[in-house]
Protein backbone atom coordinates (compact mmCIF):
# COMPACT_ATOMS: atom_id res chain seq x y z
CA UNK A 1 0.00 0.00 0.00
CA UNK A 2 1.30 3.03 -0.94
CA UNK A 3 1.52 5.82 2.05
CA UNK A 4 -0.01 8.81 2.20
CA UNK A 5 2.57 12.31 1.53
CA UNK A 6 2.42 14.31 3.86
CA UNK A 7 2.26 17.96 2.73
CA UNK A 8 3.93 20.71 4.45
CA UNK A 9 3.96 24.41 3.09
CA UNK A 10 6.99 26.24 4.33
CA UNK A 11 7.04 29.62 5.29
CA UNK A 12 9.77 31.48 3.88
CA UNK A 13 12.68 33.01 5.61
CA UNK A 14 11.45 36.91 4.99
CA UNK A 15 7.40 36.02 5.92
CA UNK A 16 8.54 34.60 8.96
CA UNK A 17 10.58 37.43 10.29
CA UNK A 18 8.50 40.13 8.93
CA UNK A 19 5.70 41.72 10.77
CA UNK A 20 3.31 44.58 10.54
CA UNK A 21 3.39 48.01 10.29
CA UNK A 22 6.96 48.13 9.39
CA UNK A 23 8.20 45.59 12.37
CA UNK A 24 9.33 42.87 12.87
CA UNK A 25 8.57 40.14 15.29
CA UNK A 26 10.17 41.71 17.82
CA UNK A 27 8.53 44.77 17.56
CA UNK A 28 11.54 46.63 16.16
CA UNK A 29 10.83 49.43 14.30
CA UNK A 30 12.41 49.41 10.56
CA UNK A 31 13.44 51.77 8.52
CA UNK A 32 12.53 52.30 5.28
CA UNK A 33 13.49 54.96 2.25
CA UNK A 34 12.19 58.14 1.43
CA UNK A 35 13.25 60.78 -1.47
CA UNK A 36 14.72 63.80 0.57
CA UNK A 37 12.61 66.14 -1.30
CA UNK A 38 9.18 64.95 0.71
CA UNK A 39 11.07 65.66 4.07
CA UNK A 40 9.89 68.53 5.91
CA UNK A 41 11.47 70.91 8.81
CA UNK A 42 8.86 70.49 11.79
CA UNK A 43 6.57 73.45 12.09
CA UNK A 44 8.50 76.11 14.37
CA UNK A 45 11.22 73.67 15.27
CA UNK A 46 12.91 75.56 17.72
CA UNK A 47 16.62 73.90 17.05
CA UNK A 48 19.12 75.78 14.89
CA UNK A 49 20.76 73.49 12.21
CA UNK A 50 24.00 76.08 11.72
CA UNK A 51 26.00 75.86 8.67
CA UNK A 52 29.82 75.52 10.47
CA UNK A 53 32.46 72.88 10.28
CA UNK A 54 30.99 70.37 12.77
CA UNK A 55 28.31 69.91 9.85
CA UNK A 56 30.30 69.53 7.43
CA UNK A 57 32.62 67.05 9.31
CA UNK A 58 29.19 65.27 10.06
CA UNK A 59 28.43 65.36 5.71
CA UNK A 60 31.90 64.00 5.03
CA UNK A 61 31.19 60.79 7.28
CA UNK A 62 27.63 60.21 5.77
CA UNK A 63 29.72 60.02 2.30
CA UNK A 64 31.80 57.70 3.64
CA UNK A 65 29.66 55.90 5.98
CA UNK A 66 25.89 56.65 5.41
CA UNK A 67 23.31 57.47 7.45
CA UNK A 68 23.56 55.25 10.93
CA UNK A 69 20.65 56.28 12.96
CA UNK A 70 17.42 56.94 10.84
CA UNK A 71 15.73 59.76 10.80
CA UNK A 72 12.04 59.94 12.79
CA UNK A 73 9.38 61.09 10.90
CA UNK A 74 5.70 61.74 10.67
CA UNK A 75 2.90 61.30 7.72
CA UNK A 76 1.61 64.68 6.37
CA UNK A 77 -1.65 64.64 4.87
CA UNK A 78 -0.28 65.39 1.25
CA UNK A 79 2.09 62.20 1.38
CA UNK A 80 5.37 64.27 2.42
CA UNK A 81 6.81 63.56 5.78
CA UNK A 82 7.83 66.31 8.72
CA UNK A 83 11.00 65.64 10.74
CA UNK A 84 10.74 64.85 14.84
CA UNK A 85 14.45 63.99 15.10
CA UNK A 86 17.22 64.71 12.33
CA UNK A 87 17.57 68.13 10.72
CA UNK A 88 21.01 68.32 11.36
CA UNK A 89 21.42 64.83 9.22
CA UNK A 90 18.81 65.88 6.69
CA UNK A 91 21.27 69.29 6.04
CA UNK A 92 24.19 67.17 6.17
CA UNK A 93 22.86 64.76 4.00
CA UNK A 94 22.01 67.25 1.15
CA UNK A 95 25.36 68.70 1.54
CA UNK A 96 26.48 65.32 0.61
CA UNK A 97 23.77 65.04 -2.41
CA UNK A 98 21.93 61.72 -1.13
CA UNK A 99 19.14 61.60 -2.74
CA UNK A 100 17.05 59.34 -0.15
CA UNK A 101 17.25 58.69 3.79
CA UNK A 102 16.51 55.85 5.94
CA UNK A 103 13.61 57.07 7.79
CA UNK A 104 11.03 55.30 10.89
CA UNK A 105 7.39 56.56 10.30
CA UNK A 106 5.78 56.98 13.36
CA UNK A 107 2.19 57.04 13.82
CA UNK A 108 1.83 60.33 16.06
CA UNK A 109 -0.73 63.21 17.01
CA UNK A 110 0.82 66.16 16.68
CA UNK A 111 1.41 66.56 20.90
CA UNK A 112 2.76 63.95 20.94
CA UNK A 113 4.98 64.45 18.01
CA UNK A 114 6.14 67.76 19.72
CA UNK A 115 6.88 65.99 22.97
CA UNK A 116 9.62 63.17 21.47
CA UNK A 117 10.74 66.05 19.28
CA UNK A 118 12.32 68.42 22.38
CA UNK A 119 13.35 64.86 24.40
CA UNK A 120 15.69 64.10 21.36
CA UNK A 121 16.94 67.49 20.68
CA UNK A 122 17.38 67.90 24.26
CA UNK A 123 20.24 65.04 24.52
CA UNK A 124 22.78 67.33 22.26
CA UNK A 125 26.05 68.43 24.04
CA UNK A 126 24.79 71.68 23.62
CA UNK A 127 21.67 73.40 23.53
CA UNK A 128 21.71 77.58 23.29
CA UNK A 129 19.01 79.42 25.61
CA UNK A 130 16.33 80.51 23.08
CA UNK A 131 16.25 76.54 21.88
CA UNK A 132 15.43 75.65 25.66
CA UNK A 133 13.22 78.79 25.66
CA UNK A 134 10.98 77.51 22.85
CA UNK A 135 11.79 74.15 23.09
CA UNK A 136 10.07 74.47 27.10
CA UNK A 137 7.44 76.33 25.74
CA UNK A 138 6.26 74.21 23.19
CA UNK A 139 6.46 71.04 25.44
CA UNK A 140 4.22 72.38 27.98
CA UNK A 141 1.92 73.56 25.69
CA UNK A 142 1.78 69.77 24.25
CA UNK A 143 1.25 68.14 27.32
CA UNK A 144 -1.09 71.08 28.46
CA UNK A 145 -3.42 69.97 25.84
CA UNK A 146 -2.90 65.99 26.35
CA UNK A 147 -6.12 64.57 28.31
CA UNK A 148 -7.13 68.55 28.41
CA UNK A 149 -10.77 68.95 29.78
CA UNK A 150 -13.17 71.82 29.66
CA UNK A 151 -14.57 72.19 33.05
CA UNK A 152 -11.56 73.48 34.81
CA UNK A 153 -11.40 76.48 36.79
CA UNK A 154 -8.74 78.89 36.23
CA UNK A 155 -6.85 77.73 39.83
CA UNK A 156 -7.32 74.18 38.34
CA UNK A 157 -5.74 75.26 35.03
CA UNK A 158 -2.83 76.84 36.87
CA UNK A 159 -2.63 74.22 39.15
CA UNK A 160 -2.34 71.72 36.47
CA UNK A 161 0.43 74.19 34.38
CA UNK A 162 2.32 74.15 36.99
CA UNK A 163 2.06 70.33 37.61
CA UNK A 164 3.06 70.01 34.01
CA UNK A 165 5.99 72.16 34.62
CA UNK A 166 7.25 70.28 37.56
CA UNK A 167 7.09 67.04 35.10
CA UNK A 168 9.17 68.52 32.67
CA UNK A 169 11.49 69.98 34.36
CA UNK A 170 12.33 66.34 36.17
CA UNK A 171 12.27 64.66 33.01
CA UNK A 172 15.04 67.33 31.80
CA UNK A 173 17.12 67.79 35.72
CA UNK A 174 15.84 71.30 35.82
CA UNK A 175 13.25 72.80 38.58
CA UNK A 176 9.81 73.95 37.47
CA UNK A 177 10.90 77.68 38.23
CA UNK A 178 13.48 77.31 35.64
CA UNK A 179 11.26 75.80 33.02
CA UNK A 180 9.08 78.95 33.71
CA UNK A 181 12.39 81.17 33.56
CA UNK A 182 13.20 80.15 30.21
CA UNK A 183 10.06 79.97 28.72
CA UNK A 184 10.21 84.01 29.57
CA UNK A 185 12.87 84.55 27.68
CA UNK A 186 10.41 83.37 24.55
CA UNK A 187 9.20 87.31 25.30
CA UNK A 188 12.51 89.13 23.81
CA UNK A 189 13.01 90.78 20.86
CA UNK A 190 15.07 88.24 18.60
CA UNK A 191 17.77 90.88 18.63
CA UNK A 192 17.96 90.21 23.01
CA UNK A 193 17.58 86.95 22.61
CA UNK A 194 20.61 86.22 19.61
CA UNK A 195 22.41 88.35 23.00
CA UNK A 196 21.45 85.90 25.23
CA UNK A 197 22.52 83.13 22.95
CA UNK A 198 26.20 84.60 22.49
CA UNK A 199 26.31 85.24 26.15
CA UNK A 200 26.62 88.65 26.33
CA UNK A 201 23.41 89.35 28.32
CA UNK A 202 23.41 86.53 31.15
CA UNK A 203 20.46 84.63 31.90
CA UNK A 204 19.16 86.13 35.31
CA UNK A 205 19.17 89.94 33.75
CA UNK A 206 17.77 88.60 30.75
CA UNK A 207 14.69 87.00 32.16
CA UNK A 208 13.82 89.97 33.92
CA UNK A 209 14.69 91.66 30.49
CA UNK A 210 11.86 89.88 29.26
CA UNK A 211 9.30 92.08 31.29
CA UNK A 212 9.72 95.45 29.22
CA UNK A 213 7.89 96.24 26.17
CA UNK A 214 8.52 95.19 22.81
CA UNK A 215 9.57 99.40 22.35
CA UNK A 216 11.04 99.56 25.80
CA UNK A 217 13.82 96.41 24.75
CA UNK A 218 14.41 98.03 21.40
CA UNK A 219 15.45 101.29 23.00
CA UNK A 220 17.72 98.80 25.33
CA UNK A 221 19.09 96.98 21.81
CA UNK A 222 19.72 100.60 20.16
CA UNK A 223 21.91 101.47 22.98
CA UNK A 224 23.66 98.26 22.44
CA UNK A 225 24.39 99.01 19.11
CA UNK A 226 25.67 102.20 20.20
CA UNK A 227 28.16 101.49 23.42
CA UNK A 228 27.96 97.82 23.62
CA UNK A 229 26.26 98.36 26.85
CA UNK A 230 24.20 95.39 28.45
CA UNK A 231 22.51 95.55 31.74
CA UNK A 232 23.92 93.63 34.52
CA UNK A 233 21.27 91.97 37.66
CA UNK A 234 20.06 95.23 39.60
CA UNK A 235 20.11 97.39 36.10
CA UNK A 236 17.79 94.64 34.62
CA UNK A 237 15.68 94.40 37.76
CA UNK A 238 15.30 98.20 37.98
CA UNK A 239 14.19 98.67 34.62
CA UNK A 240 11.75 96.06 34.81
CA UNK A 241 10.46 97.89 38.51
CA UNK A 242 9.95 101.01 36.29
CA UNK A 243 8.45 99.52 32.54
CA UNK A 244 5.96 97.49 35.53
CA UNK A 245 5.18 100.86 36.94
CA UNK A 246 4.72 102.56 33.11
CA UNK A 247 7.37 104.97 34.45
CA UNK A 248 10.46 103.83 31.92
CA UNK A 249 11.09 106.14 29.30
CA UNK A 250 14.07 106.24 26.42
CA UNK A 251 15.61 108.91 28.70
CA UNK A 252 15.69 106.33 31.95
CA UNK A 253 16.75 103.66 29.86
CA UNK A 254 19.82 105.72 28.76
CA UNK A 255 20.81 106.94 31.98
CA UNK A 256 20.67 103.85 33.97
CA UNK A 257 22.92 102.24 31.39
CA UNK A 258 25.09 104.91 31.39
CA UNK A 259 25.77 103.73 35.23
CA UNK A 260 29.57 102.08 35.68
CA UNK A 261 29.08 98.84 36.55
CA UNK A 262 31.12 98.25 39.74
CA UNK A 263 32.00 94.43 38.95
CA UNK A 264 32.93 95.43 34.73
CA UNK A 265 35.31 93.32 33.30
CA UNK A 266 37.50 94.99 30.85
CA UNK A 267 37.41 93.46 27.87
CA UNK A 268 40.54 91.76 25.98
CA UNK A 269 41.21 93.51 22.52
CA UNK A 270 43.52 92.66 19.90
CA UNK A 271 44.46 93.52 15.91
CA UNK A 272 42.26 91.05 14.17
CA UNK A 273 43.69 91.93 11.12
CA UNK A 274 46.80 90.01 12.45
CA UNK A 275 44.80 86.90 12.71
CA UNK A 276 41.89 87.43 9.93
CA UNK A 277 43.88 84.86 7.56
CA UNK A 278 44.43 82.08 9.96
CA UNK A 279 40.92 82.48 11.34
CA UNK A 280 38.34 79.29 9.77
CA UNK A 281 35.53 80.62 7.49
CA UNK A 282 33.01 79.51 9.98
CA UNK A 283 34.30 81.89 12.83
CA UNK A 284 33.03 85.37 11.86
CA UNK A 285 31.66 86.90 14.84
CA UNK A 286 33.97 88.44 17.70
CA UNK A 287 32.19 85.58 20.17
CA UNK A 288 32.96 82.75 17.56
CA UNK A 289 36.44 84.36 17.32
CA UNK A 290 36.64 84.43 21.22
CA UNK A 291 35.51 80.75 21.53
CA UNK A 292 38.01 79.62 18.55
CA UNK A 293 41.07 81.22 20.51
CA UNK A 294 40.10 79.93 23.69
CA UNK A 295 39.71 76.05 22.02
CA UNK A 296 43.08 76.82 20.58
CA UNK A 297 44.39 77.48 23.69
CA UNK A 298 42.85 74.52 25.66
CA UNK A 299 44.56 72.09 22.82
CA UNK A 300 47.81 73.86 22.94
CA UNK A 301 47.48 73.42 26.87
CA UNK A 302 47.13 69.71 26.79
CA UNK A 303 49.45 69.42 24.43
CA UNK A 304 51.74 70.94 26.01
CA UNK A 305 51.20 69.00 29.64
CA UNK A 306 51.40 65.07 27.06
CA UNK A 307 54.77 66.50 26.28
CA UNK A 308 55.87 67.51 29.86
CA UNK A 309 54.87 63.93 30.83
CA UNK A 310 57.01 62.01 28.30
CA UNK A 311 59.88 64.32 29.26
CA UNK A 312 59.92 63.04 32.76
Amino acid sequence: MKSNELKMELTSVDDLFEGVAGKDVFNVERAIPIPIEKLYDFPDHPFKVVDNEELRDMSETIKERGILHPLIVRQREDGNYEIISGHRRKKASQLANLKELPCIVRNLTRDEAIIQMVDSNMQREKVLPSERAFAYKMKLEAQKHQGKRNDLTSSQIATKLNTTAKQIGKELGESKDTIYRYIRLTELIKPLLDLVDEERIAFTPAVDLSYLTEDEQMVLHNIFLCDEKTPNVSQARYLKLLSQEKRLTTEKIEEIMQKEKPNQIEKFKFNRDRIEELLPRNVATDKQVEDFIIQCIKEHNAREKKRQERDR
